[in-house]
Formats: C-alpha cells, structure tokens, sequence
C-alpha cells in the first residue's frame, strides 16, 4: 500500500485505472482490444513519467490523453492495413436482405433501445465519440478534456453540441422507424 506522500507513478496512477479502462472500453468497443489498449496506455506513461509534471496536468487527463492517442494511432494503423473478408459474414448479410424486405412494420424490442443509443454512440465520429464519453463520465471538466484530447476548450464544447445533435438525429432515425412517441421539450 502506498503511502500519503507516496509520488511513485503506481501511487498515482494505478488509481486512475478503472476509469481509463472505462473509456478504452468505449472507444475500442471489444473488451480485450480495451485491455490492450489500457495496458500500452500504462506501459507508455510509466516509461515517460520521468517527464511528467502533475502541476501542468494532473495524472489523469494525462493518462486519458496518452490512451486517447494510443487508441488514435492504432485507428490509424488499422485503417491503413489490408482488410480480408469473411466469407460467412457475406453469406449472412444475403441471407438478411432476403428477409429484410417484407412489408411489415418491425415490432419493437425494447432490450434493443438500449443497443441502439450504444450503436448510435459507436457511430459517432472519433473526436465526437472521445468528448462525448470524457464529458459522460463527469469526472473531466470542458478543459481537462481539452488537456487530454490536445484541443481548446471551445472545440470541446463545439465537438459535444454536434456529437448530441447526431445522436438526436440518429435515435430520431430509430424512433420513427419503431413508430416511438417522440416527447416535445
């Protein structure tokens, strides 16, 4: 256990690891990519914490904007990699389209509305998603998510306007298409 006075990067940072890992979950959307992701976040802040300055920062936005890179760079990298294509995934979605096209309305299956905020989220740009689930968990303020996303607190502010308005715009989407009252105000 460390103690009060204890700077030692596990004294400061190993605190902070539930809510990286929360937002690696978000961001990565597969538990062991999140891990992974966490894991490479730490290794690299206890290898640069000889240059870190808690006065500047403060360990947790510097450990979520060190994890928000890593999760950007490995996006990078991914997209600029080959990709193959399942032959069973293309066999399903013939198989969807085929039944896709009756002419009934879909009943609603409220275990899904749940399902549906977290794909209209997944959807969200990168920068929009980051700012909306660092401005969601309410533990960052607009400008420690400008400290950890490396924008001014006005791009914040702007980037989670327009994240809400997609989202407004993508559920509205769902709820006309479920035939769901939409409430006014």
């Amino acid at each position: 256990m460390a103690s009060e006075g204890d700077n030692s990067f596990e004294a400061l940072a190993l605190p902070h690891l539930e809510a990286a890992y929360r937002l690696a979950r978000r961001l990565a959307r597969q538990e062991h990519d999140a891990e992974d992701l966490v894991q490479e976040t730490y290794l690299k802040a206890q290898k640069a914490f000889s240059t870190f300055e808690m006065r500047k920062f403060g360990m947790k936005p510097w450990l979520l904007r060190i994890l928000h890179n890593t999760f950007l760079n490995r996006q990078s990298r991914e997209s600029k990699a080959p990709k193959a294509t399942d032959q069973k995934m293309l066999e399903e979605m013939n198989q969807t389209a085929d039944v896709g096209s009756t002419l009934h309305p879909p009943e609603l299956d409220y275990d899904q509305v749940d399902q549906e905020v977290k794909h209209a989220i997944d959807n969200l740009g990168p920068e929009f998603r980051s700012v909306l689930l660092l401005w969601s968990t309410k533990e960052l303020s607009y400008k420690e998510i400008a400290d950890v996303l490396s924008v001014p607190v006005g791009t914040v502010m702007s980037r989670l306007h327009r994240a809400r308005q997609q989202l407004v715009r993508s559920l509205g989407d769902f709820a006309r298409k479920n035939r769901i009252a939409l409430s006014e105000g």
